[in-house]
């Protein structure tokens, strides 16, 4: 990984790791939150066996009311939501995390809203005599004209096994907008991830990205905390864009190649399908993604593999 380290010790991304976001809408750091926040994020959610708690709400309610999870209005600065000292401040202070936070909204975002999503186990429901069924897929906030984009960063303070039901997504989905919960029939799709991960991982998401918790089986809660945060600056070039190639490039050759390749270059990160992509429709997800990589360039003439100029050839 070639994060650049800057003047206040944030580290950027580089072209490459922004190109993947703009094609996959996620960046996902392994745990990159040490253990002592992560104990103490937890330890002030005064987190309990599934047999101490009564119901969802109430539980809901405890931690609530504890303050282990402050109330912060919308729309002040993300650097003024979370106590000095507090879990939450020194995850955001991590160099790691404030260099992609400002490598993708820029150095002084605004906090949106933050939530803890709980997964409560089979044994809950049981006592409960409920029945236990996974979130609907469904896309935050779709009703949104803006160009710019929000981040949401989904954190996972213990480890997730693969029975815990982590958080679904589908990479790629970001820039194909639909009406919030309309996705919701749909609960398997080809190339779906669930997460699994170690204790201190985050998910760094693009606002647009169909996403649903899946059916915690284990017989442990599972947490997640999730903080939405919009830029207050322009979107353009935020990240270490000393390894972007030199403008003037031509067009790489297309559809009859021969062998090799760059696989690594910007163009074929962007030019790269994901397994629920049609053969033909699926290209339109090429076309969004360089517009979207023209929109962080601010470059209008900026293309990969031809998608976008190919349609704006239109000689009169």
């Amino acid at each position: 990984m070639s994060e650049a380290v800057v003047e206040d010790n944030d580290l950027l991304l580089d072209s490459r790791q922004m190109a993947r976001f703009v094609a996959r809408g996620f960046l996902r750091l392994d745990a990159v939150v040490p253990a002592h926040i992560n104990a103490a994020f937890l330890a002030a959610l005064g987190q309990v066996d599934t047999g101490d708690v009564a119901n969802m709400r109430s539980y809901y309610g405890r931690i609530m009311t504890s303050g282990a999870i402050p109330a912060v209005p919308a729309g002040v600065p993300l650097a003024a939501a979370y106590p000095e000292g507090s879990p939450l401040a020194d995850l955001l202070a991590l160099p790691r995390v404030r260099g992609a936070i400002r490598s993708l909204v820029g150095r002084q975002p605004i906090f949106d809203h933050h939530f803890l999503h709980i997964a409560f186990p089979p044994a809950f429901y049981e006592a409960q005599g409920l029945r236990q069924v996974s979130q609907h897929n469904h896309q935050d906030s779709t009703i949104d004209p803006r160009a710019a984009f929000d981040i949401q960063i989904m954190y996972y303070p213990h480890d997730v096994t693969a029975d815990m039901g982590g958080t679904r997504y589908l990479p790629g989905s970001h820039l194909r907008v639909v009406s919030e919960a309309a996705i919701a029939r749909y609960q398997n799709i080809r190339g779906q991830q669930h997460v699994v991960c170690p204790a201190g991982t985050l998910l760094f998401m693009h606002h647009g990205i169909w996403h649903g918790a899946g059916i915690n089986r284990s017989d442990r809660l599972r947490y997640m905390f999730k903080i939405r945060m919009q830029p207050r600056e322009r979107q353009r070039r935020l990240w270490n864009t000393t390894d972007l190639p030199a403008p003037g490039q031509p067009q790489r050759p297309i559809f009859w190649t021969g062998v090799g390749g760059n696989e690594d270059s910007i163009d074929a990160i962007l030019c790269r399908p994901e397994p629920w992509h049609e053969a033909d429709t699926g290209r339109v997800e090429f076309i969004n993604r360089v517009r979207f990589w023209r929109y962080l360039l601010d470059d209008p003439e900026v293309d990969a593999d031809y998608w976008v100029r190919r349609i704006e050839n239109d000689p009169v």
